[in-house]
Parts: structure tokens; C-alpha cells; sequence
């Protein structure tokens, strides 16, 4: 007598995955139809002022961190992707009485400037600024005769040239006005023997605050043999 055990569905985990991932799919694509999602981003910001004649002393800030809300939709795109807009738009008018970002005009710039989003609130409480006048101030170059390194009894003998023969130096009016009135050029080479013709580094005026019209400066002259004021004839020494 032959006997069946009952016919009973193999366990298939496929399957159940798959109900399973399909359920949760729906749960998330239902919940980002939901509003009331808050998130911090990073928002570009670009401060107008007459850069002819202010100068910022501290660096200002690339972007804001913003508050903002919207459904799960509108901050999913934000979350994933960079924001590719145009940076808003900031006016500092009295550079030299500001000192820090007014948030309130900030937060209003910022909500009119961003259309599908919520703006809550800007997250810094403070955003510090600071201003100089802008000022330039130009400097003659001048060589270092009396520090360069010669191989005795090798001498200078020719005017020593200088290309520029002064700069331009631009930037906060409290640097530059501390700026010396001549800049002296150091010849860096050891123990010339021969005619010189080089560019020499103007490390003294370097700041990031600072700007110059050049950063380099092209040295030449001409160098001789000093003879002995002393010659032997026959023997002798006689004076030259």
C-alpha cells in the first residue's frame, strides 16, 4: 500500500524578499509625498561692495547654512544633489561701519530668492565681517650692494640694474601704510665670480592680504678682477 505525505510549498526566501522590498518602496515613496521635512544646506552666498576702495581683512564666507523645510520630495533632490543656482546676493553698503551679517535680511534674501523650499532660519547666529580701505602705495627697488657675496678679489664694476625699478603694492590700508618706502634687494647667490644676470624673489612683501605688481625682479651687473696696486719689475716693487 503505497502512502503521500502531503504536498507542502517549499520555503522560497526570493520571494519574501521581494515582498518585502516592495512593501518597503511603497512606504518610502509614500512617505516623501509627506511635508513637514527640515534639513540644513549649504547655500551660496556672493557679497557686493565697492571693491575699488574696501577691502575685506577676513575672509567671507563661500556659503550660508540655511534651515529649510519642504515635502521629502523637495529634500531628497537638495540632499543628493549640489545646489546649481545662482548664489544670492548679499549688499554690505557701509564696509567700514559693518561688523557682522544682519541675519534678518538674510533669512528675507534668502526666502525670496529660494522658491521651493521653506526657509526656517539662517543656522550661524553670527557672521563677523571686516573692512579696510583698499590703498596702494608704489615702492622703489633698490640692490643690496653692500651685502653681496663676491669671490675676492672679484668686484662689481658696473651699475647694478634693476627690472622693475619699483612695484605697485595694493591692499588693507593699515599693511600697506606700515610698508617700508624702499624695498632693498638681497642678491641670494654666494660667492660670485663672474657676471651676474638672475631673478630674485621679492619674498618681503608676501601676504595673502597683499597685493603686487610683481613678484620678481630681474638683476644684472657686471663683474671685474681688482689688480694688485702692487706690480714686480726686475725684482723690485714698484708702485703701479
Amino acid at each position: 500500500m503505497n502512502t503521500h505525505a502531503p504536498d507542502t510549498k517549499s520555503f522560497q526566501p526570493t520571494k519574501l524578499l521581494l515582498c518585502l522590498l516592495a512593501a518597503t518602496l511603497f512606504w518610502f515613496l509614500s512617505a516623501l509625498n509627506k511635508p513637514g521635512y527640515t534639513l540644513n544646506v549649504e547655500y551660496p552666498v556672493q557679497f557686493l561692495y565697492n571693491d575699488s576702495l574696501y577691502i575685506p581683512t577676513t575672509p567671507l564666507p563661500k556659503t550660508v547654512r540655511v534651515n529649510v523645510s519642504s515635502d521629502g520630495w523637495g529634500l531628497l533632490r537638495h540632499a543628493w544633489l549640489p545646489f546649481r543656482v545662482e548664489p544670492i546676493t548679499y549688499t554690505i553698503k557701509a564696509p567700514l561701519q559693518a561688523t557682522a551679517i544682519n541675519m534678518s535680511l538674510l533669512t528675507a534674501a534668502l526666502a525670496e530668492h529660494i522658491k521651493k523650499l521653506h526657509v526656517n532660519y539662517v543656522v550661524s547666529d553670527k557672521l563677523d565681517v571686516h573692512f579696510d580701505r583698499r590703498m596702494t602705495k608704489t615702492i622703489p627697488l633698490k640692490a643690496d650692494s653692500l651685502h653681496i657675496n663676491m669671490v675676492p678679489p672679484f668686484v662689481v664694476t658696473s651699475v647694478i640694474n634693476l627690472t622693475p625699478r619699483s612695484i605697485e603694492v595694493n591692499g588693507p590700508g593699515k599693511l600697506v601704510r606700515g610698508l617700508p618706502d624702499t624695498l632693498w634687494v638681497k642678491i641670494p647667490r654666494k660667492r660670485i665670480s663672474d657676471n651676474y644676470d638672475e631673478e630674485v624673489p621679492l619674498n618681503q612683501l608676501r601676504h595673502p592680504l597683499l597685493h603686487t605688481s610683481a613678484d620678481r625682479v630681474a638683476v644684472s651687473f657686471e663683474v671685474g678682477e681688482l689688480l694688485s696696486p702692487q706690480l714686480k719689475l726686475n725684482g723690485e716693487k714698484v708702485k703701479k
